[in-house]
């Protein structure tokens, strides 16, 4: 019998494992069950996001206000007030920010109990017994008469509308005051101090404790922007593209959202997951139906799951031979601080005696042994679904990023993520079984609730401070209508003393061109295009529309150096050697076709074939053409090859080409308008308007040139310090004025010295001056037209920038597209000031209420950028509103154009070749 005894107990006890061990396979949860799991959260989180209703998504997704992580600049003092989070107590800091690199300071800290009566009272008895807190403490700091900013950790349910307001939904922890829910909370502290009258107190922020989780963590090697608190609740937070969040109704930056996922499951997604102990919590909570996440995650909820699971086991006499206590059977008696004490890894056992003999047990070692195991199963289940929840979070972090990052940081709060043993670690290894392909850090929280609210406070005013120095900066590139209609009306009086030959800042030049097509024009044509090193020969048929229209041959060829800084008759005999190339190859040889040559140099030109070089530019340096006509230059190389015939019948300017191009097309085309490395326009005016050429009766083509406008000064009041700087630093300080205020010449470079000024003001970059910024032309203006491309994502705007060795933050980008965008304005509401002023001089000219007339456009700046060509159209129609304007785009106007000059021409003479 002896030896049967310890036999019959091994088998009991086997028998007890057996069991206990049947019970806690509910809470295994399959990586399968885990993955279901995220996909329920992520889907839930973006419904959540875009605010559908069917279904009514179980998880909450509520914006918080906070539009950056911190950089590691952020320095000075901060008021820090805690309300709630510490039961039946209040906590006042004073938290002193040093930035990164320098040491931290501890803060000050006291904490108020709050007696029961102002915790029953009214809401003006809370706040006010809150606000004399604030001054005790203050006093006692000494700190003066500065201004000093508050951030306000108030932990109860509330509706947040913005970084400083937060209306209360309903009390909790016992607290009842009357007036408060539905109410401003930040409101009504602020009246609270304004009646103390002692401090000068600027309330910046109201501050959920995970965002400050997310905020208080050391930014090396980067900045948190996942915040994950696991205490007697759970929640996390995440920063989240703006334009994603429907309730906001903003398009750009980001913000910080709080993923309230603790009512997850509420419409039965973890019934699979769910035991029957979890459906008795449930029922016996103060919120059956409700928080179904929560109450298998939550700290407030572990000891209650062991207790039920350590009373069903004494049922079965798997534990404690089958007797319970009082105690054990009371509900509540285990709190997750028990679990913790019994799950230690080095004096577990012992901890898990002491904690059943205070529950009236006289345990066992193997009911010791069996308790461990039982809130083991708890707390990793726990820790494996919060996991799950987790990784929705880095899947929706990463389809926002939508590019390989360096990693992404974690922070980690909360007493159960903090103090218990093993759920970190599990955590961590479940979120590499789900996400293995993610670099993630997990970053433990250096005090959520004051030293983070402290850092979402020193944030807020610094992006606050950033603002302001960046609206200050950019506000005089801000053009008002008014300043707009006057310089419609300067370019006006420009435009009509430059055409009587007075002294004037747009030259008004003739271009000998009387007429646009009219559709008539037929015949094959010549057309030289020569502006770089580069040039073209084309072969231009004209015919009718029902024919084809306008087709074109063309060759591009070469320059040597030797030839561009040669002699002009190597240029000019170069140039006629490539024609008849190019008339060899297209059986062209023998035919003398009408030709016409856009020479986009600057010229003095006295008739439609006679065009006098005032200088070379662009590389050029051909002796013997400078105050030369060059198509006398052109003819003579013709004249020395023998054999060759070729009729040059007009020199074209590449504006007028581009007109001429869009009015075969559209017979009302009569002004043209080019918009890119440089800008100019032209327009039909009225003859007898015209002094230098004799004659009142039709219609000549003016080019403007009006890129010079403005070198009378007229444009002072609309230079900007870093228009002054760039004009000064180029190759033709004073001149061109107009034309650097819109071209894309100059753009970049305006964006550059404002790029420099901001960093150095500590509004970019961190305030790191980079040699690159300080590099003359780095910032093409290609780069504007890509960074305010429409749909471009931040991250694409970053690596736009990180290209140029600017390493960005969120922040900065967002600046940066703001600088480019007002660059870009103001150059496009001018060039739509100038051609107001073109479109109602033309009006005018034929005395009609009302005109319509078409804009021929060329050049990279009007065609690629996203938003120029929209924004000229739109400032037209405001400043010339009796005229109906029409933009069409060119295409070759400095080719086809040419073509058409010389259809035109031989139209008008009665001589086209058929």
């Amino acid at each position: 019998m002896d030896s049967a005894l310890p036999e019959s107990s091994r088998v009991m006890n086997e028998k007890n494992m057996e069991l206990v061990q049947q019970c806690l396979k509910q809470f295994e949860v399959t990586e399968k069950q885990l993955q279901q799991i995220q996909a329920g959260i992520l889907q839930d989180m973006e419904q959540a996001l875009s605010r559908q209703t069917d279904p009514t998504p179980t998880v909450r997704m509520l914006p918080t206000y906070v539009r950056s992580t911190p950089q590691g600049t952020e320095q000075g003092n901060f008021l820090v007030l805690e309300l709630g989070t510490s039961g039946t107590t209040l906590r006042v800091l004073w938290v002193t920010l040093t930035g990164i690199t320098a040491p931290r300071k501890e803060p000050v800290s006291w904490e108020f109990t709050i007696p029961t009566e102002i915790m029953l009272g009214t809401g003006q008895q809370l706040f006010d017994f809150a606000a004399g807190c604030l001054v005790e403490f203050l006093d006692q700091l000494k700190v003066g008469s500065q201004s000093i900013q508050l951030g306000f950790n108030f932990s109860f349910p509330c509706h947040q509308t913005g970084l400083d307001q937060s209306t209360l939904i309903s009390w909790t922890k016992g607290f009842r005051c009357s007036g408060v829910e539905g109410q401003d909370v930040v409101q009504l502290l602020r009246d609270a101090i304004q009646r103390q009258g002692a401090y000068n107190i600027d309330v910046v922020a109201v501050v959920n404790d995970t965002v400050g989780t997310m905020m208080s963590c050391d930014l090396r090697p980067q900045a948190c922007e996942i915040g994950l608190v696991v205490d007697t609740g759970t929640n996390a937070c995440y920063m989240e593209e703006a334009r994603h969040v429907r309730e906001l109704g903003e398009d750009k930056g980001r913000m910080c959202v709080n993923v309230q996922w603790g009512s997850f499951g509420d419409s039965g997604a973890l019934e699979p997951v769910q035991t029957p102990f979890d459906l008795q919590l449930d029922q016996e909570s103060l919120n059956p139906g409700t928080q179904r996440f929560e109450k298998m995650v939550g700290g407030l909820y572990l000891g209650e799951l062991a207790r039920l699971v350590m009373i069903y086991l004494a049922g079965q006499r798997a534990l404690f031979g089958g007797v319970t206590s009082p105690a054990l059977l009371t509900h509540g008696s285990v709190h997750i601080e028990h679990v913790m004490e019994i799950e230690d890894p080095s004096h577990g056992r012992a901890r898990a005696q002491a904690v059943l003999q205070g529950l009236g047990l006289n345990p066992s070692t193997q009911d010791c042994e069996q308790v461990q195991q039982v809130c083991g199963a708890v707390c990793a289940r726990a820790a494996r679904l919060c996991a799950a929840a987790l990784t929705a979070i880095l899947a929706r972090v990463k389809s926002n990023q939508e590019r390989a990052q360096r990693g992404i940081a974690v922070a980690t709060g909360g007493h159960v993520y903090e103090q218990h043993p093993r759920f970190s670690t599990i955590l961590q290894q479940t979120v590499k079984l789900l996400a293995p392909d993610s670099d993630i850090t997990f970053v433990p929280s250096e005090d959520g609730g004051g030293w983070g609210v402290a850092v979402v406070t020193a944030v807020a005013s610094r992006l606050a401070l950033h603002r302001s120095q960046l609206e200050k900066t950019l506000a005089p590139f801000r053009l008002d209508e008014e300043q707009l209609k006057a310089v419609q009306a300067q370019m006006r009086e420009a435009m009509e003393r430059g055409l009587r030959g007075e002294d004037s800042s747009l030259p008004m030049l003739p271009t000998y061109v009387c007429s646009t097509p009219d559709g008539t024009e037929r015949g094959d044509f010549l057309a030289l295009d020569l502006g770089g090193t580069n040039f073209r020969v084309l072969w231009v048929k004209v015919s009718s529309r029902s024919e084809g229209g306008v087709k074109i041959i063309n060759k591009v060829f070469s320059i040597p150096e030797s030839v561009t800084q040669g002699t002009g008759q190597q240029l000019f005999d170069h140039i006629v050697d490539c024609i008849v190339n190019f008339q060899k190859e297209h059986d062209l040889s023998g035919q003398t076709l009408p030709l016409g040559f856009t020479f986009s140099f600057p010229c003095k030109q006295l008739g439609l074939d006679q065009g006098v070089l005032l200088n070379w530019t662009k590389g050029f340096k051909a002796s013997d053409c400078e105050g030369q006509d060059v198509v006398s230059l052109l003819r003579a190389a013709i004249s020395r090859r023998q054999g060759v015939e070729l009729n040059v019948v007009a020199i074209v300017n590449d504006t007028v080409g581009t007109m001429m191009s869009c009015g075969y097309e559209d017979p009302h085309c009569e002004v043209g308008l080019i918009v890119g490395t440089g800008t100019n326009a032209c327009y039909m005016e009225e003859l007898c308007n015209v002094s230098a050429v004799p004659g009142d009766k039709g219609r000549m083509c003016i080019n403007m040139e009006w890129g010079a406008f403005g070198e009378d000064s007229l444009l002072g009041e609309l230079c900007t310090p870093f228009d002054i700087s760039v004009d000064k630093s180029s190759i033709n300080p004073g001149k061109q004025r107009f034309e650097k205020l819109i071209s894309g010449m100059y753009l970049g470079e305006i964006v550059r010295q404002i790029l420099l000024l901001l960093t150095r003001l500590g509004v970019l970059f961190r305030g790191q001056v980079f040699q690159c910024l300080k590099t003359k032309n780095i910032f093409k203006t290609k780069f504007l037209s890509e960074i305010e491309s429409n749909g471009l994502e931040r991250w694409q705007v970053q690596a736009i920038l990180e290209k140029l060795g600017l390493p960005v933050s969120c922040d900065d980008a967002l600046m940066v597209r703001e600088v480019c965008q007002a660059v870009s304005q103001r150059a496009a509401k001018l060039c739509g000031a100038g051609v107001a002023a073109v479109v109602e001089k033309i009006r005018e000219n034929r005395g009609l209420e009302e005109l319509s007339v078409a804009v021929g456009v060329d050049g990279t700046l009007y065609k690629l950028h996203p938003h120029f060509s929209s924004q000229v159209k739109d400032t037209v129609r405001h400043l010339a509103p009796r005229c109906s304007v029409r933009f069409l785009q060119s295409e070759d106007g400095s080719g086809k154009g040419a073509a058409l000059v010389t259809a035109v021409a031989c139209r008008l003479a009665g001589s086209t070749q058929t």
